[in-house]
């Protein structure tokens, strides 16, 4: 993924981002206030050597001192010196218990003593704090007690070489160290964001529907020649370059018309299988507004309804699709009587006529071949409306008789391993496939159809609303 598709997943997922972020922040908020304030204070005790006169007596007690200092560190979490504690204060508590509760730290080259306890009381942290330095100093002076040399029996004559000092009594703290409630709302917010920006991508890189034209070129080379943007309407309206000529809808047919018109210039004829990978892309309605647009630029049209196990011309256009194509293909009528004019331009219909058992056998007959070049040779443009080639091989094999093929794309609907198998089938019989046309194109979001490759921002005194659409074909 490039920097530009990281930037389209977080504006088309950015409600996701956003909800994961607040629930990350609500959540941290939570837990914050559901957590019993706890409080931290601290006593400071100072380890002096007695005894020496000269300096290097005095060196080498101070180094004694410092190697003695995280000795007695250690000892502040053992029974030794808690007990007494909780005999002094009487709490309701146990030796390991309170031990969790304190601690010791000896900073480096000092012979000072942090004692450190924490306790949902302010009051009792602060006791806990002096009555444990009390005790470590009581402690150490009774370890440390040794006889001296001139009797080893009298208790009297028993001294400490190293004596303990509190320096520094613990204070009452007035704001409690946990839980931080800023900071804990700082880490659920990255938290919930990470997570959002996380799934937003996870799903744009599982979701294989066909969504723009990046999409598209990240299957295929073949050109994109045109962007049908969507209508709400068009289960009401189908034919929208007739209903509605201003709308958006129509000036992507167009658009697609003028693109059509310089596609493939060394081209004699202008003959196109129109057809999608699956159903229900839009490629009959994107057919009969084709033929539309390019009469009304004054050519002469001819719109073949060449589906012939589903036909749907007869019905858009409103004329009468008894008699047709496979008339023509069996040698049961001419060209001049199943062919229907259609509007007031040089716009022609030849409905699909009798669906018959045999389709593809029909479309890639020799009387196929024929009647194709009669069209040819009396229409300026023909389109031929042809099935999907997934399901079915009638469009492939109509398409290597044509000889150009143009491929409808729905927008949000067709997976990109549909688009390659479409574009394979027409490869495996040596079709050639003249462009793609994305269909049901949002005017807004991400996603949003305007100011592109292929026309000019439909917001210019027209508003469309960007829902998916509602005509299948």
């Amino acid at each position: 993924m490039e920097l530009r598709d990281y930037v389209r997943v977080l504006r088309q997922h950015w409600v996701l981002i956003v909800a994961l972020t607040l629930l990350g922040v609500a959540a941290a908020a939570g837990y914050s206030i559901l957590q019993t304030p706890q409080y931290s204070s601290s006593a400071k005790v100072f380890v002096s050597t007695s005894g020496g006169a000269s300096v290097s007596e005095l060196q080498q007690g101070n180094s004694f001192t410092q190697q003695r200092v995280k000795t007695y560190a250690d000892l502040v979490s053992t029974p030794i010196v808690l007990l007494p504690v909780i005999n002094e204060l009487g709490l309701e508590t146990t030796g390991e218990r309170l031990a969790g509760q304190v601690s010791a730290s000896a900073p480096l080259d000092t012979t000072l003593i942090q004692i450190t306890a924490t306790d949902n009381d302010p009051a009792a942290a602060a006791a806990i704090a002096t009555a444990v330095s009390q005790s470590l100093t009581q402690v150490v002076s009774n370890i440390e007690t040794t006889p001296s040399a001139a009797s080893e029996e009298s208790d009297a004559s028993r001294q400490s070489p190293v004596r303990l000092t509190l320096v520094q009594h613990a204070a009452v703290p007035q704001s409690p160290i946990s839980p931080n409630v800023p900071l804990n709302i700082a880490l659920g917010a990255l938290v919930g964001l990470a997570l959002g920006v996380g799934i937003a991508v996870l799903r744009a890189t599982l979701d294989t529907r066909i969504r723009n034209e990046r999409d598209v070129e990240l299957v295929t080379e073949t050109p994109i020649i045109g962007g049908i943007v969507f209508d709400p309407k068009a289960k009401e309206r189908p034919l929208i370059v007739h209903a509605d000529p201003q709308s958006p809808r129509a000036e992507s047919f167009r658009t697609l018309r003028t693109n059509l018109q310089y596609l493939e210039p060394g081209r004699g004829d202008r003959a196109f299988v129109v057809t999608s990978s699956i159903e229900s892309e839009g490629k009959s309605t994107t057919a009969a507004n084709l033929a539309i647009a390019l009469a009304d630029s004054g050519a002469r049209v001819l719109l073949v309804d060449a589906d012939l196990r589903r036909p749907k011309v007869d019905t858009y256009l409103g004329i009468e699709g008894a008699v047709g194509l496979t008339d023509l293909l069996i040698g049961k009528a001419d060209l001049a009587d199943v062919v229907q004019r259609w509007g007031r331009n040089h716009l022609y219909v030849l409905p699909a006529g009798r669906i018959p058992p045999n389709p593809s056998e029909l479309l890639g007959s020799a009387q196929m071949v024929k009647v194709l070049e009669e069209l040819k040779n009396t229409f300026d443009v023909v389109l031929f409306d042809a099935p999907p080639l997934l399901p079915v091989t009638d469009a492939a094999v109509l398409a290597r008789s044509v000889g150009g093929a143009i491929i409808v794309v729905a927008a949000g609907r067709a997976h990109k391993q549909h688009l390659r198998g479409a574009i394979a089938a027409l490869e495996n019989v040596d079709a050639p496939i003249s462009g793609v046309v994305l269909t049901m194109l949002p005017t807004k979001g991400p996603d949003a159809y305007g100011y592109g490759r292929y026309g000019y921002g439909y917001g210019y005194g027209y508003t469309s609303q960007p829902q998916e659409e509602a005509v299948r074909s």
